[in-house]
């Protein structure tokens, strides 16, 4: 999930640098969303992974 985070943002940022202001936004957009899912899920994975052992 954390590649897909980062595959769109270079998206964002070329698009930025090209000029489609749309785009970017959009890529930006969900690089955030995404971002924000795999840190929820790596802390979850954290708090459960430590009450197993």
């Amino acid at each position: 999930m954390l590649h897909y985070a980062i595959v769109f943002l270079v998206i964002a940022l070329i698009a930025a640098v090209l000029g489609f202001g749309g785009i970017a936004g959009a890529s930006a957009g969900i690089a955030k969303i995404l971002f924000l899912v795999f840190i929820v899920l790596f802390v979850v994975s954290l708090i459960f992974g430590r009450k197993r052992l």
